[in-house]
């Protein structure tokens, strides 16, 4: 079954109903992984203006969760296993982009990278790599 950027949405909505508060979308779909957007939020920056590491670590985890419903449907628990994150430029006060490609799917986890954008701009802002840990039986 193929799930489409709202429908994976909404899923992420249901079952984390924090990530609605955020903006969190999937924009598209692709045969690697998946493009999200967190939506820019004045309360979101740190002191200095800045978008807040914290911001920027759940976009990147978010991503990897609709990267792994994306590629296998309904497995609300999959769970993160392992977040590594380099805080790389200053994001700009702009929604933030990430493209979570899926590296490695295997029969009990699965490895990932995230690259983290400000809108409008082509410069990566973090990068991150994450492993999701698969239920036994592959489903919910």
């Amino acid at each position: 079954m193929t799930f489409s950027p709202e429908d994976i949405t909404a899923l992420i909505r249901q079952g984390v109903p924090g990530a609605a508060g955020t903006g969190f979308r999937v924009e598209a779909v692709t045969p690697d992984g998946v493009l999200c957007r967190n939506v820019y939020d004045a309360g979101q920056l740190r002191p200095g203006g800045s978008l807040s590491g914290p911001t920027m670590m759940a976009l990147a985890d978010s991503a990897m969760y609709a990267a792994v419903l994306s590629r296998l449907g309904r497995v609300e628990m999959a769970l993160t296993q392992n977040l590594n994150i380099n805080f790389m430029r200053r994001p700009m006060p702009a929604d933030l982009l990430a493209r979570a490609e899926i590296l490695k799917m295997g029969r009990r986890t699965v490895v990932m990278d995230v690259k983290i954008y400000s809108e409008g701009s082509p410069d990566v802002v973090a990068h991150a790599t994450g492993t999701y840990a698969l239920p036994p039986d592959g489903r919910a």
